[in-house]
Order: C-alpha cells, then sequence, then structure tokens
C-alpha cells in the first residue's frame, strides 16, 4: 500500500472545498452540494480502483473485467464518473453534466439510491446565473481532485475515511447550520451514550423514526459488529425533509449498511414502516432524537389515528414531543423492545395532557430511566435536554434517574461529554441503584407522590451545604491582621521621619 492517508489531511481538504460557496451560497443550501460531490469521487475512486486492479489481472480479456465489475455493489455508468466530469470542466454546462451523471447514477441502482438526487439540482438557479455557476462548479470539481480527496480503496485501506469525513461535514454544517442543524444530526457523544445503552443483539432490527442523517442508527447498529464482527442486523428509518433523507440514504451507502430501509415522509402523519399487514411494524431497538416541542405535528387527525398511537391521550396541539415518544412506544417489540428518545426537560413536568400520558407510561411500567444531559450539547440550542429510556418486561417497577447535567467539558460554543462522562453515565445505568448526588432509584409510589412529575431536582438531591463558618476562628485572625498592620504602621511612620517627611 502506498501513500497511506491520514483522516485529518482528508477533512481539511474536504472543508476547505466549502470556501468556493461561502459568501456566495448559504451553508444550509450548500452542505447538499458538497457532500453529494463527496459520495459521487469516492463512489468514482472505488470504481477505478477495482477496475485497475482487474485490468492488471485480466489485460488482455476486457469482457472478462466487465463481467467482474458487474459483482460491486454498485453501478458507475459510463460517463458518469467524477473524471469524466472534471475533464469536461472548462466547457459551458458543468451543472447539466452533473445533474445528468446523478441521474444515471441513480437509475443504474435503483435499488440502492432510488429518488435520492430528486431534491439536488447542480443546474439549480440557487447557484446563480449560468457564467457565475459554470465558474463555481468548476472550482469545486477542481477542490475534489486534490491528492488528498483520492480515496482509493488500495489508497485508504481499512480506515472508514469517506465515512469519517462524510459525518466531519455534517457536523461541521451543523455547527454552522445553528438552529436548522438539529433536522440532520445529533451530537456524535449523544448518539454514542444511547447506543450503547440500547446495547444492539446480532440479529436484531433497530428504528429511527427521526432519522435526520443516519447516524445515530449506524452507531446501534455499530455495536453488534464491535462486538460480533458480524453483519447481522437491519436498520429501519424515516425521515420527513427530502433532502435529509438523501443525506442519510447516501451515509448508509458508503458506510456500507446495504440491510438497511429508510423512508420518506412525516411519521406522525403518515408512518411508512409497516409489516405484511398494514400494522406498524416492531422492532428490538427504537431511538430518536426528534424535534423538540415540534408545533402543527397533526393533532387535527391523531385522534382518529388507524395505529391507535394515541390511545393513552392526545399530546398538545403545539408540541408533538409526547407523539413520538407515543409513536416509539407502539414500535417496540413486546418481550424485547427498548428505547432511548432525546426530549427538552419540559416533556419531564409539564402538566395537562402531557401528565396524563406520563401517569399511563408509569402505570404500565414501562419507563427505566430519566437521564439529564448538561446544557449546550445540541446544536442550534442552548437549553439542556434529557434521556427518556423505555423497556419492555422491566424486572422491577422502579425508575433510575441520573443528572449528568453538570458532567461536561465546556467548549467556546458548544460543550461535550468526555468518554469518562458517558462511562459514568452508563456504569451508573447498568448498576441501577442511588448515587449520592448523582442518581436516585425512585419507586412508582414515590413518582406518584410527585404528581407524575418527572423534573431531575425532585429525585437527584445535588444541593451542597455550605461550609460552617468558625466565627471565633475569624475574630482570632482578625485581631492578629490588625497588629500586624499596626506594626507596618510604625514601621512606616520611622522610614518618613528619616527621609524628612
Amino acid at each position: 500500500m502506498t501513500d497511506q492517508i491520514k483522516q485529518d489531511d482528508v477533512n481539511k481538504a474536504v472543508w476547505s472545498a466549502c470556501d468556493t460557496f461561502r459568501g456566495t451560497v448559504a451553508a444550509d443550501i450548500y452542505k447538499d452540494y458538497v457532500l453529494t460531490l463527496l459520495f459521487l469521487k469516492y463512489i468514482s475512486d472505488v470504481w477505478q480502483d477495482h477496475y485497475d486492479a482487474y485490468a492488471r489481472d485480466y489485460g488482455d480479456a476486457p469482457e472478462l473485467i466487465i463481467e467482474m465489475m458487474k459483482n460491486e455493489r454498485f453501478v458507475l455508468p459510463e460517463g458518469a464518473s467524477f473524471g469524466a466530469l472534471f475533464n469536461r470542466r472548462h466547457e459551458p454546462g458543468n451543472g447539466e453534466r452533473i445533474d445528468q451523471a446523478l441521474h444515471a447514477i441513480e437509475d443504474a441502482n435503483t435499488g440502492k439510491l432510488r429518488d435520492v438526487f430528486q431534491d439536488i439540482s447542480f443546474n439549480s438557479n440557487r447557484l446563480g446565473e449560468e457564467a457565475q455557476k459554470n465558474d463555481l462548479l468548476r472550482h469545486l470539481l477542481e477542490d475534489f481532485n486534490k491528492p488528498e480527496l483520492n480515496m482509493r480503496p488500495s489508497r485508504i485501506g481499512n480506515l472508514d475515511v469517506i465515512g469519517n469525513a462524510y459525518e466531519f461535514l455534517i457536523k461541521n454544517f451543523a455547527s454552522d447550520a445553528g438552529r436548522k442543524a438539529g433536522e440532520f444530526y445529533t451530537p456524535p457523544e449523544v448518539s454514542e451514550l444511547m447506543a450503547e445503552i440500547m446495547d444492539m443483539a446480532e440479529g436484531e432490527e433497530a428504528c429511527d423514526p427521526a432519522c435526520g442523517s443516519g447516524s445515530l442508527l449506524m452507531k446501534c447498529g455499530r455495536r453488534v459488529s464491535t462486538k460480533t464482527g458480524s453483519k447481522k442486523y437491519a436498520l429501519y428509518g424515516q425521515e420527513s425533509i427530502g433532502s435529509t433523507w438523501a443525506l442519510a440514504k447516501m451515509n448508509m451507502f458508503l458506510h456500507s449498511e446495504d440491510n438497511h430501509r429508510i423512508e420518506w415522509g412525516d411519521t406522525l402523519r403518515n408512518p411508512k414502516l409497516l409489516d405484511g399487514e398494514d400494522r406498524l411494524k416492531h422492532f428490538d431497538v427504537v431511538v430518536a432524537n426528534p424535534p423538540f416541542s415540534l408545533d402543527k405535528w397533526g393533532q387535527e387527525n391523531a385522534a382518529q389515528d388507524k395505529f391507535g398511537r394515541f390511545r393513552r391521550g392526545l399530546p398538545p396541539r403545539t408540541k408533538g414531543d409526547y407523539a413520538f415518544i407515543l409513536h416509539m412506544i407502539e414500535t417496540m417489540k413486546p418481550k424485547t423492545g427498548r428505547m432511548a428518545v432525546v426530549v427538552p426537560h419540559g416533556v419531564l413536568f409539564r402538566g395537562g395532557a402531557e401528565e396524563a400520558i406520563r401517569r399511563k407510561l408509569i402505570e404500565e411500567n414501562l419507563l427505566d430511566a430519566v437521564i439529564g444531559l448538561p446544557e449546550k450539547l445540541f446544536y442550534g440550542t442552548g437549553i439542556p435536554a434529557a434521556i427518556l429510556i423505555f423497556r419492555k418486561n422491566k424486572v422491577d417497577r422502579d425508575v433510575l434517574f441520573i443528572d449528568a447535567s453538570r458532567e461536561f467539558k465546556a467548549g467556546k460554543n458548544q460543550n461535550q461529554l468526555t468518554r469518562e462522562h458517558l462511562d459514568k453515565i452508563l456504569a451508573t445505568h447498568h448498576a441501577g441503584e442511588s448515587v449520592p448526588k448523582y442518581a436516585y432509584l425512585a419507586t412508582p409510589e414515590e413518582i406518584a407522590g410527585n404528581e407524575w412529575n418527572l423534573n431531575i431536582p425532585r429525585y437527584v438531591d445535588t444541593f451542597e451545604e455550605e461550609a460552617e463558618i468558625d466565627l471565633v476562628a475569624v475574630r482570632t485572625e482578625r485581631l492578629k491582621l490588625k497588629e500586624e498592620l499596626a506594626a507596618l504602621e510604625v514601621k512606616m511612620d520611622g522610614y518618613l521621619k528619616e527621609l524628612g517627611f
């Protein structure tokens, strides 16, 4: 293997390619173009690398090379590669050619990439008038042709360089995009925490009904491959925003997560992950970081929901948090089902319909744990959040409260959970016992006594008593300081007299 690639070099090269758009196109728009071209560059490099390897072995049998290439994970039609586009970059029509290449790739790989590129057009007026657009795309093609972005498998080895670069870009776009970032990205340490608590096993199925870029789902699957070396699991998701759905599909493709099904649509109004009898499909693991307090989530039709998801009560019209929770509850498998969901703190204590829903979930013994997270973890919002853990077939009726709100590494704009913080949360959750100033195991009677309020400070007492002040010692110290001050003043008077003052 020659010229081993370094992840940091790739990340820097990809991020600098964004300079082509900065000041011309908004970040929440140009992210789709950069990520899509990264996708095209990678599959082109993989295809060419494999083709060249076969050519070295079977150079005198071109028909055999063509047959061997049919065994690839995907098909790259002639003329649709990054190289073909790069070679014609100085000609007019860059936007149209890139669109044609993407559609050709989609048509040749309908089983894996159907409709993935329908929401993006490199020939769009959003990139400016024709001359400006053509020049912009020429620069972008040149940016991705840098030696650092040669992502041939023979060069990158076993390093998941493209998957890592993809997530690096998603994270940085999330940071730049501010409030919109929550639409497609969950901080890696939060998704890692949820995946480790869920601890997906070989042969299981996981679902994220608000999957964004798919990173949280993939971390759940990675638990299986890390523990067993097996990829015998399945990932399911649904995403309502078209461009983010496409991002998830490309992300899955680049991480070789072929056993997945990601649907495009509104989970609350039109759930698409159904079984053969038109009922909600059930999963072993259900995870999500849904939009916080979603307004206009579809309450007007929820009472007639054919899946019976809201039989415990209708969530408020302008706050969809419990709508997602109730949907997820209904999709857990009866015996193995478990779920983790990120929620704003209001979910823990708001009254009215939400209190009634909380009560039923607790009385049904579904709630397993409440984990309070630090503030400023999530992009676009400084508010603290919590993770709710639910399980079917719990072994006891108690609920563990963990206050990890003070467990973070402070950053300039965002706080972070370190590996040490994650391990502390995981160990506490696994032990399932009270820890002074950090965790409390509450009985259902205690929760009922608090009127079904799950606000963490009601259970975890983090109050630190101030040390008692010894007034006698303070007075003694004060007298001592007065004596020293008097001695210094006498000495100072002597010095002044010597100087004639």
